[in-house]
């Protein structure tokens, strides 16, 4: 393994700058490698360090993000500033003190999850330096993280969906209403908090925003922002879930602008939690299962079923469907193994009989 460093440039202190690459593979390929680096352009890092390529990452985006997601960022941002890390230039940064980090986190009982979750943060705000020409490359994702052992992920049988949605109708048909569109759209919890009638537009169904708690120095509110990913999406809908959403309209739109409210404010997305709870608990079913996997129920059914993984991307939100093609790999696979079958039946000859 070879670490190779080239000269840059200098900063707006006038001290020069460089930036480094690990190459593993022989002597004449890191030599290769670093006169790929001489004849780049300059970095136009000027001094600012990793810290600082956080902040400007923040300052960028916070108009995007929902508030919980700036809670989020915030809060692993300022763990990495904080990490010795912060402090080294970005020109400098290569991927063995990124490594470092990771290493440090796990000494200080970091768990995997959250040094994954800061990881992406410096990777993205990474990514938007290589974009404004600050750095040439973005170490982070050439650095190894510990990849996780998961179970392959269980469905809901649709017996279970059936049941549960049946029994919701026993506590409030708003509560129906919510987990039959939980299971046919796939949308999150917050999602369909966010829900109003006139999102409904014949039988589409636009999802473009979802509610989080926006905790101040006095009392806490639910407001309805950009959904997780900032993205518009528009799903279409069954027959008969539209005839349960406008009978639901008849008897409730005076009440609330809303859905799933009571009053002019979005629904909190726990009162649509306690409702799955309660008819999970009705229905009888396995108290293991959570509100989410009825997410993953229509997803694993629509790929199993034959649909197309970038049309399930778009209908579940997911901005990238390679994010989707790697949760949802088992469902995939059960695809895969009902088209090779349904290929071998067409070259097998029929019985004449």
């Amino acid at each position: 393994m070879w670490e190779i460093r080239v000269f840059t440039g200098r900063n707006e202190a006038g001290k020069p700058t460089q930036v480094s690459k690990t190459i593993r593979g022989t002597k004449r390929e890191a030599q290769r490698a670093a006169a790929a680096l001489e004849s780049r352009p300059t970095s136009h890092a000027a001094g600012r360090s990793v810290a600082d390529v956080l902040t400007a990452w923040r300052e960028v985006n916070q108009g995007v993000w929902s508030e919980a997601s700036r809670r989020d960022y915030a809060s692993r941002a300022r763990f990495i500033a904080e990490d010795p890390i912060g402090e080294i230039s970005v020109a400098r940064l290569n991927v063995s003190e990124v490594e470092r980090w990771h290493a440090r986190m796990r000494r200080a009982g970091v768990g995997e999850a959250a040094i994954r979750s800061r990881h992406g943060v410096l990777r993205a705000a990474l990514s938007q330096a290589v974009r404004w020409e600050w750095v040439l490359d973005n170490v982070a994702s050439r650095a190894r993280l510990r990849q996780p052992r998961r179970a392959p992920r269980g469905s809901l049988t649709v017996e279970d969906v059936r049941s549960v949605i049946a029994a919701a109708r026993d506590i409030d048909p708003a509560a129906s209403v919510a987990l039959r569109l939980a299971a046919v759209t796939g949308a999150r919890r917050a999602e369909l908090a966010a829900l109003k009638w006139d999102d409904l537009d014949d039988d589409g169904l636009t999802i473009d925003s979802s509610v989080t708690q926006r905790r101040g120095t006095g009392d806490s509110a639910y407001i309805d922002e950009p959904t997780k990913t900032a993205n518009r999406r528009t799903v279409h809908l069954d027959a008969g879930t539209v005839a349960e959403i406008r009978s639901l309209q008849d008897e409730r739109q005076a009440i609330s602008p809303y859905m799933f409210s009571f009053d002019s404010t979005p629904a909190p997305p726990s009162r649509i939690g306690w409702w799955w709870k309660r008819a999970r608990t009705l229905a009888g079913i396995d108290p293991r299962w959570r509100l989410h996997d009825l997410r993953h129920w229509s997803a694993t059914t629509a790929i199993s079923g034959g649909t197309d993984v970038r049309t399930v991307a778009g209908r579940l939100g997911h901005a990238n469907p390679a994010m989707t093609l790697r949760v949802y790999a088992h469902a995939v696979d059960a695809a895969d193994r009902t088209l090779g079958e349904q290929l071998g039946e067409l070259l097998d000859p029929r019985d004449p009989s």
